[in-house]
């Protein structure tokens, strides 16, 4: 398991090959989630965009791909990017959590995913976009929220997901950095100064049970997605930073992510 802090960005998570292969499920996951659309804002043919958090960069790629004329900037704490990618994408090795160096007003998109545990001052990292979106520019940000729920009240107080719940917002609590951002994300970025701020929430099966035969699918790629994943999001914060010893995480609930949510704000 391999961990790759830069400046005061340290992150939660690993980046080794297991976790970059869990980063490639997770985007096939919001790919069925959002019928193939890479994203919801209404870009009319943007100048710059920035992909902040980018991962392995494989949504960075196809973006890239879709928006040809588009020069995309994909940044992160790791160089764990494809060396081939299309010519309009490059990628830096960069700590969203510092001041940022690019121009004011210098991006038409700013695309955020999955950063939940990874930023302290959500209020300056909202500030930072807002001021590097030229005026009319989006940002757009999709967030999980690790706190399983159910349509039918399966999960009760005390269940392992109730359990998963409790500990992601321990730990979270314990790292500096929350993972609960999806709860606060739309008046976080309202506060920011952007304007016609929407919120989309999308369910995530963990399993195939589902009747409906997108869910069921995307069910299935879920429980891929925490089977792979369980220990890299548990290891860290339940040995670090809540006391846990090693031998007992895998009796241990684990930190499961539970529903995606999108919110897009306009500059």
């Amino acid at each position: 398991m391999l961990l790759t802090p830069v400046g005061d960005g340290q992150y939660w998570g690993p980046n080794d090959e297991q976790a970059r292969s869990l980063d490639v499920i997770s985007h096939h996951a919001f790919l069925l989630t959002m019928g193939d659309k890479l994203l919801l804002a209404p870009l009319k043919n943007p100048r710059r965009a920035l992909d902040v958090g980018c991962g392995t960069g494989t949504w960075a790629v196809d973006f890239a791909e879709a928006y040809p004329n588009t020069a995309t900037i994909g940044t992160d704490l790791s160089p764990i990017q494809p060396d081939t990618r299309p010519p309009n994408l490059h990628f830096e090795i960069d700590d969203c959590c510092s001041d940022w160096v690019y121009p004011k007003d210098y991006f038409d998109y700013i695309h955020v995913r999955q950063l939940y545990g990874s930023v302290a001052d959500w209020p300056k990292f909202y500030k930072e976009c807002f001021d590097h979106l030229a005026p009319g520019g989006y940002i757009e940000q999709a967030e999980i929220n690790p706190v399983a729920k159910s349509d039918d009240g399966s999960v009760t107080p005390g269940d392992l997901y109730d359990q998963c719940g409790k500990l992601a917002i321990s730990a979270g609590n314990a790292f500096g950095k929350s993972l609960m951002i999806e709860e606060s994300m739309q008046d976080d970025i309202a506060r920011a100064g952007f304007i016609e701020v929407v919120k989309v929430k999308y369910k995530w099966p963990v399993g195939a049970w589902s009747n409906d035969q997108r869910l069921k699918e995307l069910g299935r790629w879920n429980l891929i997605h925490w089977n792979q994943g369980m220990e890299g999001w548990t290891m860290r914060f339940l040995t670090k930073h809540l006391g846990v010893s090693s031998p007992l995480i895998y009796s241990s609930a684990g930190l499961g992510p539970a529903d995606p949510e999108k919110v897009m704000g306009k500059h």
